[in-house]
C-alpha cells in the first residue's frame, strides 16, 4: 500500500500566493506520510482575464510556483503530480502550454506533458470558452516509470473526452492515470463521475483526479470533486463540491493484476476494422 494525497484548490490570479499553497500542502502530505501529492490543473495561476494573466506566465525555468514545488518535494521527500502551469513555450506562435509536471522526491523533474485537447465549447449556460486561442496543444505522451503509484499516464481535464488517449495509455499498461482538472460546474454534475469512472476501468487502473473548486477571482466556478478510483471503477475517495483541502487515500497496486486477472480487457483488445 502506498499513500498519497490530492490537493483540491481554488487557484487564485496570484502565482505567489497558490504557489505557497501547493508548498505547504506538500510539507502536510509528508508529514502525514503521502508517497505522493496530486494537484489539479492550472494550480499556479486561473485568471481568465488574458491580458492581466499573461503577465504572470513565464518560461518554465522561470516560474516561481514550480521552482517552490520542487524545493518543497525535496524538503519533504515526496513525490509530486503538478497537475498543469501555465507556461510559456521556447519558439512557436506565441501561445502558452498547459503543462503538467512529475517531481521526484529530490525535486528533480521526471516528466512533462502537455495537454493535447483544447476546451473550445459553447454551454448552454452562456458560458464559451476557446482554450486554443491562448494554448498551442501538446503532440506526445506523458510517461512516468517508476512512481509510488507504478507506471503513471498523464492526461489533463479535457482529455479525458477522448478514448484514443486512453487507449493509447492503455497499451502502456500504466498502473495509474493523473486526471487533474478545472471542469465547469454544468459539465461536472453531468459528466466528471461518469467518465473518470469509465476511464479507470478501460485501463484496468487507478485514476487520480485533483480538481479546482469553487468560485475563483477571476469570477468562474469550478466542480471541485477530487476522485481515486480503483481498476474496478470503486470511488476510494471524492473531496466533494464545496471547499478547498487535502485528502488522502491507499493505493494497492497489487489490486490492478487482480483486476486485469478477472477482466483482462487490456489483453483482449483487437484492433477495429475500418
Amino acid at each position: 500500500m502506498n499513500r498519497i494525497a490530492l490537493l483540491q484548490m481554488t487557484s487564485g490570479i496570484e502565482p505567489a500566493r497558490n504557489g505557497a499553497a501547493i508548498a505547504g500542502a506538500v510539507a502536510e502530505a509528508g508529514r502525514a506520510g503521502a508517497a505522493m501529492l496530486f494537484t489539479p490543473e492550472m494550480s499556479g495561476l486561473i485568471d481568465r482575464d488574458r491580458k492581466r494573466g499573461s503577465g504572470n506566465i513565464v518560461t518554465e525555468g522561470e516560474d516561481r510556483v514550480l521552482a517552490a514545488t520542487r524545493e518543497a518535494a525535496a524538503k519533504a521527500g515526496i513525490w509530486v503530480a503538478l497537475g498543469s502551469l501555465a507556461v510559456r513555450r521556447d519558439g512557436g506562435d506565441g501561445r502558452f502550454a498547459n503543462r503538467s509536471f512529475v517531481i521526484g522526491p529530490a525535486g528533480e523533474i521526471r516528466g512533462r506533458y502537455d495537454k493535447i485537447h483544447m476546451f473550445d465549447v459553447d454551454l448552454a449556460t452562456g458560458e464559451s470558452w476557446r482554450e486554443s486561442n491562448a494554448y498551442a496543444p501538446g503532440e506526445a505522451l506523458g510517461l512516468v516509470e517508476d512512481t509510488p503509484v507504478g507506471r503513471l499516464g498523464l492526461a489533463v481535464c479535457y482529455d479525458i473526452r477522448f478514448p484514443a488517449l486512453f487507449e493509447a495509455l492503455g497499451r502502456h499498461q500504466c498502473d495509474t492515470i493523473a486526471i487533474p482538472a478545472a471542469f465547469t460546474v454544468p459539465t461536472g454534475r453531468d459528466h466528471w463521475h461518469l467518465m473518470q469512472r469509465a476511464r479507470a476501468v478501460e485501463a484496468s487502473a487507478f485514476v487520480v483526479a485533483a480538481a479546482q473548486v469553487g468560485r475563483h477571482e477571476d469570477g468562474r466556478e469550478t466542480y471541485g470533486h477530487s476522485l481515486v478510483i480503483d481498476p474496478w471503477g470503486e470511488v476510494l475517495l471524492d473531496l466533494g463540491g464545496a471547499s478547498a483541502g487535502l485528502g488522502y487515500a491507499e493505493i494497492d497496486l497489487a489490486r490492478i493484476a487482480e483486476v486485469r486477472r478477472q477482466l483482462p480487457s487490456l489483453a483482449n483488445r483487437q484492433p477495429i476494422p475500418n
